[in-house]
């Protein structure tokens, strides 16, 4: 266990790129369990959350953690549009792990209402769709706290080619501990400890998100390929750009 004692990030101050640079030269090449067990208990403790879609891999970032913390608070936003296989994914792995801090978040049904009456706004605007149904109530649900743990890893798509361990946007530090976890290492690590895999990774999806916007992949594909097929659009949008979100309250 790494025994370095750095200073403490403190709620209320907007992370720069000063400090992240500081954070990956000195952390960015430990273990992934080891990365987050630094940023658990020293870097923001109390102040950290884990935020899981329950997708694909999410089982291997979820485990991990649990053998920190059980008691992390987990945010995992049901954005209404989600498979059922999906939630129920979510209950087994709560269970399974012991999580005692999942925190299910989603968008307010009367804004859904005016803004999506029929429920096809996927379809005429999927970036306001995932700003309404998914980044704002992952943003409000974020303002407690100074740092995030993501899932994202670099192998995944092209955009995430140059993922760092830390990064920064306007309100808070993000934490990618697997971000150079490849596919094999995944795989193995799920079978290692025997965890269960989302049941849609057996028919073809790889990379899962909200229902009408998630396709099976053909082999070869890249592993997000299924995702809002045939458009320009590769990310929801709480990754892109903090433009827009809702500001973590001091």
């Amino acid at each position: 266990m790494v025994q370095l004692q750095p200073p403490r990030e403190t709620a209320g101050h907007a992370p720069d790129n000063a400090r992240v640079a500081t954070l990956n030269a000195t952390y960015g090449d430990l273990p992934a369990d080891e990365v987050l067990r630094v940023a658990l208990t020293r870097l923001f403790p109390g102040e950290i959350a884990l935020v899981s879609s329950f997708g694909a891999e999410s089982a291997v970032l979820l485990h991990l953690a649990s053998r920190v913390d059980r008691a992390v608070p987990v945010v995992f936003v049901d954005t209404g549009r989600l498979f059922p296989e999906t939630l129920a994914y979510r209950d087994t792995l709560i269970d399974q792990l012991g999580l005692t801090d999942v925190r299910s978040v989603g968008p307010d049904a009367g804004a859904m209402e005016v803004a999506d009456p029929y429920g096809a706004l996927f379809s005429i605007d999927p970036d306001r769709c995932c700003h309404l149904r998914k980044v704002e109530p992952l943003a409000s649900a974020l303002m407690p706290f100074t740092a995030w743990i993501t899932g994202r890893k670099r192998f995944q798509a092209s955009t995430r080619a140059a993922l760092p361990v830390f990064e920064a946007d306007a309100t808070h530090i993000k934490v990618s501990p697997l971000a150079s976890w490849g596919a094999g290492e995944l795989v193995a690590y799920l079978r290692e400890h025997d965890l269960p895999r989302h049941p849609l990774v057996a028919k073809g999806y790889p990379s899962i998100g909200c229902a009408p916007c998630t396709s099976p992949v053909a082999p070869g594909e890249d592993p997000r390929a299924g995702r809002w097929r045939g458009q320009a659009k590769t990310e929801c949008g709480i990754h892109v750009s903090a433009a827009g979100v809702t500001k973590r309250s001091a």
